[in-house]
């Protein structure tokens, strides 16, 4: 786990940095990310839609987008 979200587990408070790549506007997982992975372990796109306050469709436009890059640097990186 990244140190900063451990500091906030371990002292109970919310992630101030909104500056931050992790930074979500949900306060019951501290606002972090990483917080909310871990209090929530496997979301389905419709629990994580309902959560952000965006349609299920546009989750799943963003997963399919994040899948896309990861698949286009994985075939990048191939070593032969």
């Amino acid at each position: 786990m990244i140190k900063c979200a451990e500091i906030l587990i371990e002292k109970n408070v919310d992630c101030p940095c909104e500056e931050c790549r992790l930074w979500i506007d949900h306060e019951e997982d501290q606002n972090c990310t990483i917080v909310a992975v871990d209090n929530n372990k496997d979301m389905t796109l419709r629990e994580v839609a309902d959560r952000m306050g965006i349609s299920f469709v546009r989750v799943k436009q963003i997963q399919d987008q994040a899948l896309k890059k990861v698949l286009k640097r994985f075939n990048r990186d191939k070593v032969y």
